[in-house]
């Protein structure tokens, strides 16, 4: 039974990515060539990841960090969807200030179950538009808690792979009657000029907040979407809200162990990828929750299989 549930997590860690990929291909655009072929080096380098992943995962021998039970995630992540709800519509804080402020708070008081709230703090950034009711983000919010528990010991250490499984808690409760995607918009390349160098910076920052200041992922990832959210609207009127969009995503990416990515160097190319990633899947999944986060887990699943292929075809020194 453990092993079905470490390859359902670790399925739904490859499909879900490959899901929004997909999607936004199928949605026909002017630059539909242009995603096509960056999905292409995305699978290309993802697939190597997947394959250097794959005995690890049904295995299981990296041992979990969670001290708590299984029940216990799942009604963590879906109490934090609902919260999150709450907080971006309701209390009008918008879904960036309020996904970063449960990880902030959570980091902060009750850091055994942060990564679990974080999780579900990216489903209850969905769209009021998608889920109109918030019995759809506590389902979507159960199905992630669902998958964050069979996917735990599987990618561990890649930024975004939260957000992954909110997206597909979102995706799945999708298939409701009554629940329906934005069509999102084109991909807007000319917001490449900005979107890759605030990628790149708060790539960077969130891992050294993560690492040399000793703060953890899920604090360091909080603490830079907050500052985005809070800030860049004041700071960027007209982009503002975009930029801490790009700046919360690409937090994602700093959340990243050393392992995985090994140098600043790593952080700020997988934050260059985030940054076209995040413009090419405009079109896919329009308000759902957890996109950003599969748009980081993109960008670091594929620098890391990257990395992986060169050290397969370039001879180490001995």
């Amino acid at each position: 039974m453990q092993r079905l549930a470490r390859l359902a997590g670790y399925a739904t860690l490859l499909v879900t990515p490959a899901a929004l990929l997909g999607r936004s291909i199928a949605v026909p655009t002017d630059s539909s060539v242009a995603v096509l072929g960056l999905g292409g080096g995305v699978a290309l380098a993802g697939g190597v990841a997947a394959a250097v992943e794959y005995d690890d995962a049904l295995t299981g021998s990296k041992t979990p960090t969670a001290e708590y039970t299984d029940a216990t995630s799942v009604a963590v992540v879906a109490a934090a969807a609902a919260v999150t709800s709450l907080l971006s519509v309701d209390a009008g804080l918008g879904p960036v200030v309020a996904s970063a402020l449960v990880g902030a708070v959570t980091g902060v008081g009750v850091p055994d179950v942060d990564t679990a709230a974080y999780c579900g703090s990216f489903v209850g950034m969905a769209s009021p538009a998608v889920f109109p009711a918030v019995e759809f983000v506590l389902l979507a919010g159960a199905l992630a808690g669902l998958a964050f528990v069979a996917a735990k010991e599987t990618f561990a250490g890649l930024g975004g792979k939260l957000g992954t499984l909110a997206l597909f808690g979102c995706v799945t409760t999708g298939l409701l009657p009554g629940v329906a995607f934005g069509p999102g918009a084109p991909p807007q390349w000319g917001n490449l000029a900005f979107t890759v160098p605030v990628a790149v910076g708060s790539a960077v920052l969130t891992i050294a907040l993560s690492e040399r200041l000793d703060l953890g992922p899920v604090l360091a990832s909080s603490l830079v979407g907050l500052a985005a959210g809070l800030v860049a609207p004041v700071a960027f009127p007209d982009v503002g809200d975009l930029v801490a969009t790009v700046a919360f995503c690409s937090s994602f990416v700093g959340m990243s162990t050393t392992e995985r990515v090994e140098s600043a160097g790593g952080a700020g190319l997988a934050g260059a990828l985030c940054g076209v990633v995040f413009v090419a899947v405009a079109p896919a999944f329009g308000g759902a929750g957890g996109k950003l986060g599969t748009v980081a887990f993109v960008a670091c699943l594929s620098v890391f299989g990257a990395g992986e292929l060169r050290n397969a075809l370039v001879p180490h020194a001995p």
